[in-house]
């Protein structure tokens, strides 16, 4: 049973094979953790899972992806999320945490999903957002500001600040966020990024920038503390990134030190048209497992015990990660392993609640009554 055997990442250990993907809750003020996080995460925590990764939470004000995403960039946000986060893990000390270090680029000054998702100009409280090129996200959208060297560079001390962040109030791993149409992906995509400089044009001047952000965030981060990437494996569009290119991508950042590949796809263009389904991801995530030897997480329609299962025992990933399976069942690793007969870390005050036939969840713990 492969989905509940540990796994190694540089000196972190993760006890099974299941990762609680980054989701972003929009419940932050001014990039500060608030109490909503501390219960979202206090129940994640809860849930016997190898690995929790925060959501994506942006290195600046303005990489953030709406008004109330989470952020990481200076004393208050790192005092918030210090706060939040330690009393969370308090009552679940065993369980590895990890963050997603992310900015939106052209995506960013976004109402709330819930609140239509549109691009809010500065005159309603949004802020200019930033990209490789002047070119908008969506038809009838105003162009972001194209960064120039001065801001490629202050972006990527961004990246390597907000790990040190990180770091410092003890988060055991970090993903640098590449993935999804945000900043990082724009600089990948010949759909976003049509700079004639360096840092565009053909395949080597593309990857140019978010190799760059990489090595500084793996300069910043602990070098005992494992280091990961999610990446687009391709955009779903004629003409943008695609498969090949993300090994090749891959290729490079297990030379700068990377430790694993998390592997979605798409974000980049609203023209993408996704052929969805269950699993419909994982052979991007097998396919760069099987170039590069590098630990992948695959995600996208996992939902069942048994297929999350498959996926790790027939070598298409080394780890399966999910989102939307934990917000409508945030212990959906107690009835993983009731179904496939392994065991988690759970919380001893809900022993007794465990159904018949299912005792062995919790491992070997021995309930007395008076």
């Amino acid at each position: 049973m492969k989905l509940f055997a540990p796994q190694a990442l540089r000196e972190l250990a993760l006890p099974n094979r299941i990762v609680i993907s980054p989701m972003c809750q929009y419940s932050a003020s001014d990039g500060c953790a608030t109490d909503w996080h501390l219960v979202h995460w206090g129940q994640l925590l809860q849930s016997g899972a190898g690995l929790l990764l925060i959501e994506a939470t942006a290195v600046s004000a303005v990489g953030r992806i709406t008004p109330g995403c989470l952020g990481l960039w200076d004393a208050a946000t790192e005092r918030a999320l210090a706060d939040r986060l330690g009393r969370a893990r308090a009552l679940a000390p065993s369980m590895p945490v990890g963050i997603q270090l992310a900015h939106a680029g052209r995506k960013g000054s976004s109402r709330r999903p819930w609140d239509g998702g549109s691009l809010i100009e500065p005159a309603q409280g949004g802020w200019v957002p930033e990209a490789p090129t002047a070119l908008p996200h969506a038809p009838g959208e105003a162009a972001p500001r194209a960064l120039d060297r001065v801001g490629l560079e202050r972006v990527r001390d961004q990246f390597a600040a907000a790990a040190r962040r990180a770091a410092a109030i003890g988060i055991d791993a970090a993903e640098v966020h590449m993935a999804h149409g945000y900043l990082l992906h724009q600089f990948l995509s010949p759909l976003a990024n049509r700079r004639d400089d360096a840092y565009g044009g053909g395949l080597e001047g593309r990857l140019r920038f978010p190799l760059e952000v990489f090595a500084a965030v793996r300069a910043a981060w602990p070098a005992a503390r494992p280091l990961g990437v999610r990446v687009s494996a391709t955009d779903w569009v004629d003409g943008g990134w695609t498969l090949d290119e993300t090994i090749e991508l891959a290729r490079r950042l297990q030379a700068q030190g990377c430790d694993w590949i998390d592997v979605s796809s798409g974000g980049v263009s609203p023209l993408q048209r996704i052929v969805a389904g269950p699993g419909y991801q994982v052979p991007f995530a097998r396919a760069v497992r099987a170039a590069t030897g590098l630990a992948t997480i695959a995600v996208g329609a996992i939902t069942e015990p048994q297929q999350a299962e498959a996926i790790v025992a027939g070598g298409d990933a080394d780890l399966v990660a999910m989102a939307r399976a934990f917000l409508w069942n945030p212990r959906w690793p107690w009835h993983a392993a009731a179904a496939l007969g392994g065991a988690v870390a759970g919380p001893v005050q809900y022993a007794r609640g465990l159904p018949k036939g299912a005792a062995a969840v919790f491992g070997d713990l021995k309930l007395g009554q008076r």
